[in-house]
């Protein structure tokens, strides 16, 4: 049979066919080895960051973190009687009775209360149930003897007994267990800290530091570390910029130091606190939050918020500033929203009052 002669037109528009594949082809096998990697990119999923007040005068941290039906809690501060106050906020956000992860920080009070309870009150762990608790590595000399403690102890060890699984943050990161998928490619992350390893002369710096990520953004949470601790979590590790940042130790003049603050360079700051309260000191520049964290802190952003003001610490008498604050990360953007009001910091009446405005502010 003869062969079919083909024209040279048609040639032509094989041709430009042939190259148009070619070009479509390498331009999408050049994406596939040249995409971001899953840190450079944002990860589907809608992540909730609930930072709480908790109903008393009292400064305290007590984060709640929703991604779907995952449920992470970290911190349950400031006293035991702030237990009715999450357990409510819990269940009104809640799908379940699960919580399936659990980060306490360190052994203070204002951190680990509400898992701490004498047998005669119920504890967040009788409340509801954990799936995993991670928990701090090390605890100052004497402190084993303290009845607090050892209530977290035994509140803890039942909570295993009924299932939950426990790992210290030294246990995390020796076994390589650093992570935990939080759904849609969001993870808990356990970063790296000497003071899991070594005892400090400061129970803060024994605190547990963790992140979430998601994608390209990264939620910073270091519990109430202090300087030494900053200092040692920037060597130890490669951090990012981050988008949110829980202000460490509650906006101290001892924690959120430059060597943390200029490696992160946070874009919000929550501050966990109960403003201008004399719990801890009668110097009011070092109040919570104190006038160095604010200068410190003012060349990064302004976006700057707190959950609660004191107006009458000997009448037991507070109010919120931005009360409950949730910050919220979608594939859209990123949001700050108070239960009683938007405000930053640096509007606030009680800044204007006590606080002066760094310059980085005006």
């Amino acid at each position: 049979m003869a062969r079919r002669k083909i024209s040279k037109g048609l040639t032509f528009l094989f041709a430009i066919v042939f190259l148009a594949v070619g070009i479509v082809g390498g331009f999408y096998a050049y994406n596939e080895q040249n995409l971001p990697n899953d840190s450079d990119v944002f990860v589907s999923g809608d992540l909730e960051i609930h930072f709480l007040e908790l109903g008393n005068k009292y400064t305290g941290d007590c984060v709640y973190v929703k991604m779907g039906d995952t449920d992470l809690l970290i911190d349950a501060g400031s006293k035991t009687s702030s237990i009715p106050t999450i357990s409510k906020y819990l269940r009104e956000n809640m799908t379940d009775e699960v919580i399936e992860y659990a980060v306490v920080t360190h052994a203070h009070e204002d951190h680990y209360a509400g898992f701490a309870t004498s047998e005669k009150t119920d504890s967040l762990f009788d409340l509801f149930e954990f799936e995993v608790i991670i928990d701090f590595a090390q605890i100052t000399k004497g402190k084993e003897d303290g009845a607090m403690y050892n209530h977290y102890i035994r509140e803890r060890d039942a909570e295993i007994e009924a299932g939950a699984t426990h790992y210290t943050a030294k246990d995390c990161m020796e076994s390589g267990k650093s992570k935990f998928s939080l759904g849609d490619g969001v993870e808990l992350e356990i970063l790296d800290s000497y003071y899991y390893y070594n005892v400090a002369s400061n129970e803060n710096d024994h605190s547990v530091v963790c992140m979430i990520n998601q994608g390209s953004r990264h939620f910073l949470f270091t519990g109430d570390l202090e300087e030494k601790g900053e200092e040692k979590l920037v060597e130890m590790n490669d951090l990012p910029e981050v988008t949110l940042y829980k202000a460490g130790h509650h906006g101290s003049k001892t924690s959120s130091n430059d060597v943390l603050l200029s490696v992160i360079k946070p874009e919000i700051v929550c501050v966990c606190c109960c403003a201008g309260s004399p719990e801890y000191t009668e110097v009011a520049a070092n109040m919570f939050p104190t006038q160095d964290f604010v200068d410190r802190v003012a060349p990064y952003t302004d976006a700057v918020y707190v959950t609660t003001v004191c107006k009458d610490y000997g009448n037991s008498l507070f109010e919120s500033m931005n009360g409950n604050i949730v910050v919220s990360s979608n594939a859209s953007s990123v949001s700050v929203k108070g239960s009683a009001n938007d405000t930053k910091l640096k509007d606030t009446e009680w800044f204007k009052n006590n606080r002066e405005c760094p310059d980085a502010w005006k």
